[in-house]
């Protein structure tokens, strides 16, 4: 039998460099950074835990990136893109009742991170395991700690019929899974069967929604106990919008006066709002300051198309540079710049043809604009901003991945309880903030909906699209076997959680208050406890 990964920590500190460089189970495919090398060869032994610290930054701003980039970039250009397409409005009505999840465009926004993290860790059998963990310790950190933070922090009455449709379906998916991780493998047909489901749930809602739009004559009447309610023009849109961010007063000209191309280029790139910095309190303004390389950056590469602005959002110099830079970005970014360093016929590398032609194209849209209008064409701004600002996604879900099998290298952790834990939490925690928000705000039923609904989307998509990639004509079929068996007890605290709710939700009438929130909260302590203990070896399951 080869040598595992793992049991380099067995030898002796003078041989883990070797062991690591010749060991191909440790090779990580993909990213830009060889982490194991870093840890075991540039770093001395002694120095371990510095190594370990450096790490644990750089992950926790691997989450920054994502999440700015999802929130900021991604989010604009799929609503951009709906808006453009004319899509029915059917399923954008009902995804806008929450600004955190909707069925289609929101729902693959706010997913993102999820979806392509999971399909990052699908694309390596020995990753699979930080994937399940992830997408059913999300499952269990949001349907808990979320949900139950929701009812203590603002009783209410939970919408009844959106509620028992998506636990239903959520259900289903979580049995679906659990069958496919007790054979050891998904076919074709069962991944199709992932995203069929997922389809006929879209359906479900857009079908759903227009009875019930029917019965009520179309009328604004208030929303009944199993509809979640609107928020109206007097919230304040600042927690919610996922259009404007921060970037809204610097992208609104205080004068109708002509600007200058370089005036607009500088304003378009401040990340930084100074009115606003100014009134904010001092943690606001600490965080804000590790978010301005990434947002700068992300200015810089990826443009974003916002139709509620008369103006489209369209700043013509910095849009004429997104035709060179988001280009550039796409192929050195994709397969880690594999395909960007290639040299055509040994001499002329990709990056280089790219460059030429995108400036040829800058320029001559540069030339056949102006400042002041947005052109017919804008809208093609937004499918390259998608375009730039998943392959941003794409790059930081491959680092990530990478940097916590490190560090379950490291600490011989499995994957499933790196996933379960670290990648859950990090995918977890701006949902977590944005529901208590708006549960504090006075939407708790729609904070509550987000919950169940939204992580439908990701265990869907995020299983049958990662491992429908990863299928080939000569193998249609992904190994999905579980590396401890912490997979068994996640699987069954996902399902308990979900029954506990089905049962209780109705019998308190759907009314929601601090018992039921406090129930489960310490359920999901108890299922930490279990989990860590399984992973320790301190409990064994035959």
């Amino acid at each position: 039998r080869a040598p595992q990964c793992w049991e380099v920590r067995e030898h002796n500190s003078s041989e883990w460099c070797h062991f690591i460089r010749s060991n191909p189970d440790c090779r990580l495919d993909g990213g830009f950074l060889d982490y194991l090398d870093g840890v075991f060869c540039v770093f001395p032994p002694r120095l371990l835990p510095l190594a370990v610290t450096l790490y644990a930054l750089w992950l926790l701003y691997l989450f920054i990136i994502l999440g700015v980039t999802a929130e900021k970039f991604f989010c604009p250009n799929l609503s951009a893109i709906s808006t453009n397409l004319k899509l029915s409005h059917n399923v954008a009505v009902f995804s806008l009742t929450s600004p955190l999840h909707g069925v289609t465009f929101l729902a693959f926004g706010n997913g993102a991170p999820d979806v392509f993290s999971a399909v990052v860790a699908f694309s390596d059998p020995r990753t699979a395991g930080l994937a399940i963990g992830a997408i059913f310790g999300a499952g269990v950190f949001v349907t808990t700690v979320v949900a139950g933070g929701i009812a203590l922090v603002k009783p209410f009455t939970a919408a009844s019929r959106p509620f028992l449709r998506d636990v239903i379906f959520y259900m289903v998916a979580v049995f679906l899974t659990f069958v496919v991780l007790y054979l050891g493998r998904i076919r074709l047909g069962e991944a199709l069967g992932y995203l069929g489901l997922y389809v006929f749930y879209v359906l479900t809602v857009v079908l759903c929604t227009w009875i019930h739009r029917r019965q009520r004559g179309d009328g604004l009447a208030p929303p009944g106990a199993w509809e979640p309610e609107m928020p109206t023009d007097v919230e304040e849109p600042e927690p919610s919008s996922t259009n404007s961010g921060d970037y809204g007063e610097e992208y609104r000209p205080l004068l109708p006066s002509r600007e200058s191309s370089l005036r607009i280029l500088t304003s378009a790139l401040s990340p930084l709002d100074y009115r606003k910095w100014r009134r904010k309190p001092w943690y606001w303004r600490l965080f804000k300051a590790f978010r301005v390389p990434v947002e700068l950056v992300l200015l810089l590469t990826v443009p974003v198309v916002d139709p509620d602005k008369d103006d489209l959002n369209w700043k013509r110099p910095l849009n004429c540079l997104h035709i060179l830079t988001s280009p550039l970005l796409c192929i050195l970014t994709l397969k880690s710049g594999a395909y960007g360093l290639y040299q055509i016929q040994g001499i002329f590398p990709v990056w280089a043809l790219v460059t030429l032609v995108a400036s040829a194209l800058a320029l001559i849209i540069f030339i056949t604009t102006s400042n002041e209008e947005p052109p017919k064409y804008h809208c093609v701004f937004a499918f390259l901003g998608f375009l730039a600002s998943a392959m941003w996604i794409n790059a930081a879900a491959t680092e990530l991945v990478n940097i916590l099998r490190t560090l379950g290298i490291i600490f011989q952790l499995s994957n499933t309880v790196l996933g379960l834990t670290l990648l859950a939490w990090g995918n977890s925690i701006g949902d977590t903030f944005s529901d208590l928000t708006m549960a504090r705000q006075g939407y708790p039923r729609m904070a509550f909906s987000a919950c169940f609904g939204g992580i439908i989307f990701n265990i869907l998509v995020g299983v049958g699209l990662g491992c429908l990639l990863q299928m080939t004509s000569s193998q249609p079929l992904v190994k999905l076997e579980p590396d401890s068996p912490l997979v068994w007890v996640l699987a069954g605290a996902l399902g308990i959680s979900l029954v506990f709710s089905l049962v209780t939700v109705p019998a308190q009438c759907f009314q929601l208050g601090q018992p039921y929130g406090v129930c489960l909260i310490a359920s999901y302590l108890l299922f930490l406890c279990v989990a860590l203990l399984t992973e320790f070896r301190v409990i064994h399951f035959s």
